[in-house]
């Protein structure tokens, strides 16, 4: 079984985040958040856990030269509470979001704009050797979740992360995401296995727990055992239920 991990803040809405990460250490699971820093950081810290992956930057763009500065001046100040909590990842993706997932500026890539991201993501690689940190950037769909999202599509992040080939840039396939907007995510899985640094889960439609939808996720967890996959999955989801049992059938697909 890959190591695996659950978002805090997408389980039990009514407990404190730090009480639901120490539950989730307590069950057996990793830790995933998104913004830390809203967070009492002592108290996650106390929780005991073990921090999979969270959001890497707070603002900032990767396809023009204003918006990169200030992306890699914020990946450099949440560096510092990644490597407090003992962070394995920090997240990024193609632009800033904001409220529900919105851009806060709706972008279409343009040929400049790809050689921009590029040139911006290797010195985020830079900076991770720097620091000693490993980012990663995740695949959105622009259909339900995030439209407006530049560089969004999985096949978008990974021609990116692979033009920079570095260690401390990977990819975070997020295979809800890619259902919603490309499938075919064996073969996603297998093209990006050489730049993986993560899996993301969750079932569509709904976006909660492994059996909830259309995805055979066992299916994909016994492709990724073949591959020789044995790196961190992660359950981004809602509880359709109880967020146990929800949990429960996570990591019965995976087993």
């Amino acid at each position: 079984m890959p190591p695996l991990g659950a978002c805090a803040e997408m389980l039990w809405p009514d407990r404190p985040v730090a009480w639901r990460c120490a539950r989730l250490r307590e069950m057996g699971f990793a830790v995933g958040l998104w913004n830390a820093w809203e967070h009492d950081l002592d108290a996650l810290a106390a929780s005991g856990a073990t921090f999979s992956i969270m959001n890497g930057y707070k603002v900032g763009r990767l396809s023009d030269a204003p918006g990169a500065a200030t992306l890699l001046a914020s990946a450099r100040e949440v560096a510092e509470i990644g490597r407090r909590l003992g962070v394995a990842r920090l997240n990024l993706h193609g632009t800033g979001l904001g409220a529900g997932g919105r851009p806060v500026r709706p972008e279409v890539a343009t040929p400049a704009g790809w050689i921009r991201a590029r040139d911006t993501l290797a010195r985020i690689a830079d900076l991770g050797a720097e620091l000693g940190v490993v980012f990663t950037l995740e695949n959105l769909n622009t259909a339900v979740d995030h439209p407006g999202v530049p560089f969004a599509r999985a096949e978008e992040t990974l021609c990116l992360v692979a033009a920079v080939d570095h260690p401390n840039l990977r990819l975070n396939l997020d295979l809800y995401h890619a259902q919603i907007g490309e499938g075919n995510l064996t073969g996603l899985c297998r093209a990006a296995l050489p730049w993986l640094g993560e899996i993301q889960v969750a079932d569509v439609p709904g976006r909660c727990e492994p059996g909830t939808g259309e995805i055979a996720y066992p299916g994909i967890a016994r492709a990724l055992r073949e591959m020789g996959y044995a790196g961190p999955v992660g359950l981004e989801a809602f509880a359709s239920g109880d967020p146990e049992a929800a949990l429960a059938a996570f990591r019965d697909a995976f087993a």
